[in-house]
């Protein structure tokens, strides 16, 4: 069956300017880093993303290593690309990054040119690709130069392989060094991808302010704390969760009666403004006009439609966010 895209789906979500550039984001965008590899149903994840871009979703974040296993996500997106998507190429914010373990040997994960370069050529060739839109610097490598690895962010933006240049996880003053290294060769830093939530604010000591001040984008990942700031952990640790599995970034030993019961009052402010807990924590994000877009999962369609609905409810009065201040500094 041909698929063919919502024909108002432009007018379904908000679009704001990336920093100082000329691109636009949609307020929420798709990431790819779960639900997506082999290990997942692919008609569940063909539909969520198709759900996506219907629902006014453009931009879909990927990454070498997701899936599992690594790769994979981008080699199901390709198919979602080939099979659904592809007409519809120029209207898609695309993006892939490299820097944790992707293969074996001295060649395989962190920020040589050699790395790089080479990660990305099999991103292209899993994805079906010429280029992607945004090329991420993934993390910031302590034992190579930065100037190599800004000197291949800039070679693959000069090779047309990526239109636009980020960084991911670079703190404040690695991602200024970063940027002033990229400015000299004559390339834009487009958006920075940190982890960032209510439980979760390292990138209001400084790393904000240095975005702004150089005209960068951000977009938040992690933006529900892994699960935490849903209804899903209202009650204790569900078995099919995160937190349930003895792998994976959330463990038991992090879910303590103290965040338990911030969760709980956070939960109870959410249902004061009509909103589930899980919508209110993406709106607390967008609240501030240096976040570009949001970068979420989802398991399902019905899950994402539920939590773009943050979109209906943005604003804060003060009183509640004093009290949201109150709940996590207690």
């Amino acid at each position: 069956m041909t698929y063919v895209a919502h024909p108002e789906r432009n007018d379904r979500i908000t679009y704001n300017r990336c920093g100082k550039s000329g691109l636009l984001f949609p307020a929420i965008s798709l990431g790819l880093w779960h639900n997506f590899g082999d290990v997942d149903v692919f008609e569940n994840g063909k539909d969520i993303v198709l759900n996506a871009f219907d629902q006014g979703i453009t931009h879909f974040d990927l990454a070498n290593n997701y899936g599992p296993p690594a790769g994979s996500s981008e080699e199901n997106f390709g198919k979602i690309l080939e099979n659904y998507l592809g007409s519809y190429r120029d209207e898609l914010v695309i993006s892939s990054k490299a820097g944790y373990y992707m293969w074996p040997g001295p060649y395989g994960e962190w920020g040589s040119k050699k790395y790089l370069i080479a990660s990305l050529d099999q991103s292209l060739k899993r994805m079906g690709l010429e280029y992607v839109d945004i090329f991420y610097s993934h993390r910031p490598d302590p034992d190579t130069p930065f100037e190599e690895t800004m000197e291949a962010l800039d070679l693959i933006r000069r090779q047309g392989k990526a239109l636009y240049i980020g960084l991911s996880n670079y703190d404040a003053l690695q991602t200024e060094k970063a940027v002033e290294i990229l400015e000299s060769l004559g390339t834009a830093c487009l958006i920075h991808q940190p982890k960032y939530s209510m439980f979760n604010r390292w990138v209001e000591k400084g790393l904000l302010d240095v975005l702004e001040k150089k005209g960068i984008g951000c977009i938040p990942f992690s933006p529900l704390a892994q699960g935490l700031l849903t209804d899903k952990y209202l009650h204790g640790i569900p078995k099919e969760s995160r937190a349930a599995k003895s792998h994976g970034f959330l463990q038991k030993s992090e879910i303590t009666d103290e965040l338990l019961e911030k969760v709980q009052k956070l939960n109870e402010l959410a249902g004061n403004r009509d909103q589930s807990l899980a919508q209110m924590a993406l709106s607390w994000l967008l609240k501030d006009h240096r976040i570009t877009s949001v970068l979420i999962g989802a398991s399902s369609v019905e899950q994402l439609n539920e939590n773009l609905k943050c979109l209906d409810h943005v604003d804060f009065s003060a009183e509640e966010l004093d009290r949201i201040e109150t709940i996590l500094g207690s």
